[in-house]
């Protein structure tokens, strides 16, 4: 009896300690998995160091003798730029540059300023509001919470990231006398959001507001891209996308007096344009190449080098004659002189007899 006692008792035990497993632990691992959720919602957020070192990275050059500011607007329809465009849709953990730059606003973590036809101020008077950006571009959104506590949610499939196919961005052009170089970097970026008119059909291109570059570069940093059709690796982010400049645009405007566009100034012909987009970067590639003289001592001496005659290979005019003679000598035998033969009879003379 007490055997079968314990047996039982054991049993009974075995079946209540699952349950009280199942009991405590699943709520844990569920709010784990949750907050799990939660976080890849959302884009990472910055480590002291991280800002410490973007802000070191971000601090313009302090000896900057020569600066030329050039605006350009980068197509995402052409293949060297479409890393910035795909996926449209967010696959995973890719996003594309709109849709990440979107979160970000949606979360606070970056700033938007108005976009003023001809210049841009990034002020405390110029901040838009990211209620203001989804308002105007009618974007589908719910509202969560009051005052500083709301939130704005935006479904996945509602953002435009599909539609921004244009993105306009400010470099600027410096030399540092302090270091000796030439660079160039991205100041400033503005989506342009592309839409066709429901009623007339005609394409309108919107641009929606500016970014200061330093705010998104930490972001930018860490998120890869697939750069070749080739090569499916995610080998590069999207900081080395602007900072290798491994994009292509053309130029819309640079930094004048006037404040006037390229084509307020040449016209808009498309060739003129062109030429004068050529010209501007000759101009770059020339000041360029025109900061460092080369030392030109050490071609000629190699040249002088290789136009000596070699002295072991070469012979000298005596020896080269000499020899030519003795050979043609050899070659050459003397022609023999003919010699009259001897007749064996002698000529009989003839006697007149009288």
């Amino acid at each position: 009896m007490k055997a079968i006692y314990f047996i039982s008792l054991f049993f009974l035990l075995l079946a209540f300690v699952p349950e009280s497993f199942s009991q405590d632990q699943p709520p844990q691992r569920r709010t784990r998995q949750r907050a799990s959720e939660v976080a890849s919602d959302n884009t990472p957020s910055l480590t002291e160091r991280a800002r410490i070192k973007n802000e070191e990275s971000s601090k313009a050059p302090s000896h900057i003798v020569w600066q030329r500011e050039i605006y350009r607007n980068i197509y995402l329809d052409k293949e060297n730029n479409s890393p910035l465009y795909y996926p449209t849709q967010p696959i995973g953990k890719r996003v594309n540059l709109f849709t990440l730059l979107f979160k970000l606003l949606s979360e606070n973590k970056i700033t938007a300023y108005n976009y003023l036809d001809g210049r841009e101020i990034f002020t405390e008077e110029e901040k838009i509001n990211f209620e203001e950006i989804l308002k105007k571009y009618q974007i589908l959104y719910t509202a969560q919470g009051s005052g500083d506590n709301i939130k704005y949610i935006v479904n996945e499939i509602d953002i435009p990231g599909s539609e921004v196919l244009i993105y306009l961005i400010k470099e600027g052009w410096y030399f540092d006398a302090a270091t000796g170089t030439f660079k160039s970097q991205v100041i400033a970026i503005c989506p342009m959001l592309v839409r066709t008119d429901f009623y007339s059909g005609e394409r309108t291109r919107d641009p929606m507001f500016w970014l200061p570059y330093e705010e998104i570069r930490p972001y930018l940093s860490r998120e890869l891209i697939m750069t070749s059709n080739y090569n499916n690796a995610l080998t590069y982010t999207m900081d080395d996308f602007f900072s290798k400049k491994m994009y292509s645009g053309e130029i819309v405007k640079t930094t004048n007096l006037m404040n006037l566009s390229l084509a307020q100034q040449v016209g808009a012909d498309p060739d003129t344009l062109k030429i004068a987009q050529d010209s501007i970067e000759n101009q770059l590639k020339s000041f360029n190449k025109n900061l460092w003289v080369y030392n030109d001592t050490i071609p000629v001496a190699a040249a002088e080098e290789t136009a000596k005659p070699d002295k072991k290979t070469t012979p000298s005019k005596e020896k080269t004659s000499g020899r030519g003679a003795k050979k043609e000598k050899e070659e050459k035998p003397k022609a023999a002189t003919p010699k009259a033969e001897k007749s064996s009879s002698a000529p009989a003379r003839s006697v007149r007899r009288r």
